[in-house]
């Protein structure tokens, strides 16, 4: 095999990469934690992608992404995925104005609330947004 590409940690980085490893709630960290942790360790991109789950590439990639920006790096920058139909900060207020005033007919209210709004969402992502508030509510 080639050359592996090694991190150098400090002790605080190592230490650091290992707390979130163990505490973090997000999977997704804890496995790019712990992928820098083993190369660290001096192993092959091969082999830690095959501990962690990963493509060699893949490995490699946060290597250089953690290299970069340290820790902030091994996060999913924000922005990324597709964007929701419905913002709550914008479309709440209006959202309940139409309901309220069609209470029995969602679809009635939805269909105000696109007109005035002028955005199109199905029924179901309508129904969705409708139960999150109410849970939000309640809770």
């Amino acid at each position: 095999m080639g050359r592996v590409n090694r991190p150098i940690l400090s002790e605080s980085q190592q230490i650091e990469l290992e707390k979130l490893f163990k505490e973090s709630t997000n999977h997704s960290v804890r496995k790019r934690c712990q992928t820098i942790l083993l190369k660290a360790e001096g192993r092959h991109s091969k082999d830690v992608g095959s501990i962690v789950g990963m493509s060699n590439v893949s490995v490699n990639s946060w290597l250089k992404r953690y290299k970069s920006e340290g820790i902030a790096g091994l996060y999913i920058k924000p922005g990324r995925g597709r964007k929701p139909l419905i913002d709550r900060n914008m479309d709440e207020e209006s959202i309940l104005e139409a309901v309220k005033q069609h209470r029995q007919k969602v679809s009635t209210a939805k269909a105000e609330w696109e007109a005035s709004s002028e955005k199109k969402v199905s029924k179901s992502t309508f129904k969705r947004f409708l139960k999150n508030l109410v849970d939000d509510i309640n809770a």
